[in-house]
């Protein structure tokens, strides 16, 4: 991918991009859908019946389409925000404008509405210079607002009670390979359904060059494009398996390799934020390269290409304590094998401070184990 950048789609020009569009640890609750059920998705387009002639597979698929797109598309909204000037340019500056998407949601115990959308979409914008645009027309203003720039997610809370929602779905069970819908605002054209299908789960391995630090990204070949930041990512059942949030691209515009924070994620972060008023994140104290090339993992006698490997260890961490040292390489937290530095760094992070976790790790071609007691990261946007 290194002729590729990551944009997080804020308008034309960006590449892997956010997507937003530039103009004038416990059980978690469930969220469910205003509108009705769906009905069950076929589980075969092959004839069962004998008394017929066997249905079409691609227009039984495009049927299932349909139905997904009247059920979640009036719980789909566009999202245009007024920020602040950049105050360090050193020179005199407008208000930024941008645009994206935006999906409502129920929380249990929460009054009103919620929108979730992409922190990038709006950023440090006031309340009053946000703007909700529902399908049907409708302006709304959010009443109170909570966000966490680390996982590029941002809640926005409307008085509004009888709006049409959509509901999460449980992203662990995302399979690659399983058809998807997309509904955002590319461009400005609100209300756009794309579709694909998911290429791939997990995928971290992505440099965004921004606030954003947890990355636990679908990725999909839906087609995303800028103004899509913040949409949702839907399964044949008509539920959200994620927030479109980035893309892949030479040109700014979708190249089929775009990435949605999944329905799980957003759960978490939406219910530290709404019961504590902030995320709390372990912390271990390292700096991890952010791939082992395979040559360099032979040279350390490594078999395969997984792990975090450690750059620099800070002073007085977690980490200096355990007696990690730069050039080991991280191997498992407790049981779970670590695929590579964005896994261990989403694992720590889930983790509260204050518990103690065993780290297996490859240090002059052995295996040495050490305990850790995790630290609480202390985020610079707070």
């Amino acid at each position: 991918m290194s002729s590729y950048r990551i944009w997080l789609l804020m308008g034309v020009g960006a590449s892997v991009g956010l997507l937003a569009g530039h103009g004038p640890g416990s059980a978690l609750p469930e969220l469910t859908a205003v509108s009705p059920p769906l009905p069950p998705p076929p589980g075969s387009y092959a004839a069962t019946s004998h008394s017929g002639p066997a249905p079409d597979a691609a227009a039984a698929l495009s049927e299932r389409f349909q139905q997904v797109v009247r059920l979640v598309s009036p719980a789909v909204v566009a999202v245009d925000a007024v920020k602040p000037p950049p105050a360090d340019t050193g020179t005199p500056s407008k208000p930024v404008e941008e645009s994206g998407s935006g999906v409502l949601l129920r929380w249990p115990n929460q009054a009103g509405t919620l929108v979730v959308t992409n922190y990038h979409v709006i950023g440090t914008a006031p309340l009053q210079r946000i703007y909700i645009t529902l399908a049907d027309g409708r302006i709304f203003q959010p009443r109170r607002l909570w966000t966490d720039p680390e996982s590029d997610l941002a809640f926005l809370l409307l008085d509004a009670t009888d709006l049409p929602t959509a509901e999460l779905a449980d992203s662990d069970k995302v399979q690659r390979g399983q058809w998807v819908l997309a509904i955002g605002s590319p461009f400005g054209l609100n209300q756009t359904v794309t579709h694909g299908i998911i290429s791939a789960t997990n995928r971290g391995q992505i440099h965004l060059g921004s606030t954003i630090r947890i990355k636990e990204f679908l990725q999909t070949d839906a087609a995303i494009n800028p103004g899509s930041s913040g949409g949702p990512l839907l399964d044949l059942d008509g539920k959200v398996i994620g927030i479109n949030t980035a893309i892949a691209s030479k040109s700014g515009d979708s190249s089929g390799v775009s990435f949605s924070i999944p329905a799980n994620l957003v759960k978490r972060i939406a219910r530290q934020l709404f019961e504590h008023g902030k995320v709390t994140r372990g912390y271990l104290g390292v700096q991890l390269a952010a791939t082992i090339e395979p040559a360099h993992a032979l040279r350390l006698g490594l078999q395969r290409v997984n792990g975090a490997l450690v750059e620099i260890v800070h002073p007085n961490t977690p980490a200096a304590q355990a007696g990690l040292r730069p050039g080991d390489v991280i191997l498992k937290l407790e049981d779970v094998t670590l695929r590579d530095q964005n896994h261990l760094i989403n694992l720590i992070s889930e983790l509260p401070p204050g518990q103690r976790v065993r780290l297996t790790y490859w240090r002059e071609r052995r295996l040495s184990t050490t305990e850790v007691t995790i630290g609480e990261y202390r985020s610079p946007h707070r």
